[in-house]
């Protein structure tokens, strides 16, 4: 399959903090979608039981508005990782922020033992933002790259499925201008 016709598969995640290797994935979503058209194909959120609760940082918590009774439904990591990988076969990993996103990942995959069906190429919406704002942006946060894209501020609190719902606006906008 050449690269061009692969699906994007636009990923935001939730964690207990951010350090990859320590904190754990509280919640994934998904955006997929072509890259001729940028028809969206398919849409997921799921939420992920923590293991180790004791290492949440309170920060991060606050910020993706986790609390107990929100994630009672929550599935084991490696259930997760299951469903995203069969979900994401053969697509481009992307997210607005990839170090963070796919570092997250890229662990849970190794702790798992959840084969990773991507392509191995990876697509950072934060860098296209640089290029494109360089001269006119001192932060690359995701709000102000969306307002310098003309797109509405996404949803607080920050959940998984509107992280990647803003990322593929984003990437969108980023392309088409």
């Amino acid at each position: 399959m050449n690269l061009k016709d692969r699906l994007i598969a636009l990923t935001d995640l939730e964690t207990t903090g951010d350090i990859f290797t320590t904190h754990e994935i509280l919640e994934i979503g998904l955006v997929l979608f072509r890259q001729d058209n940028f028809e969206i194909v398919d849409t997921f959120e799921m939420k992920v039981k923590p293991e180790h609760p004791e290492i949440f940082v309170p920060a991060a918590l606050e910020r993706n508005g986790y609390d107990e009774e929100n994630w009672k439904d929550s599935i084991p990591l490696k259930d997760a990782m299951e469903i995203y990988s069969k979900k994401t076969k053969d697509a481009i990993f992307c997210s607005y922020n990839v170090s963070f996103d796919w570092g997250f990942m890229c662990e849970s995959f190794k702790k798992t033992g959840v084969k990773d069906n991507m392509d191995y190429h990876r697509i950072d919406v934060m860098s296209m933002a640089f290029y494109k704002y360089i001269d006119k942006i001192e932060s690359l946060s995701m709000s102000k790259v969306s307002q310098l894209s003309g797109i509405e501020p996404e949803e607080m609190p920050h959940r998984a499925l509107n992280g990647a719902m803003q990322g593929y606006k984003l990437y969108k906008a980023l392309l088409e201008k």
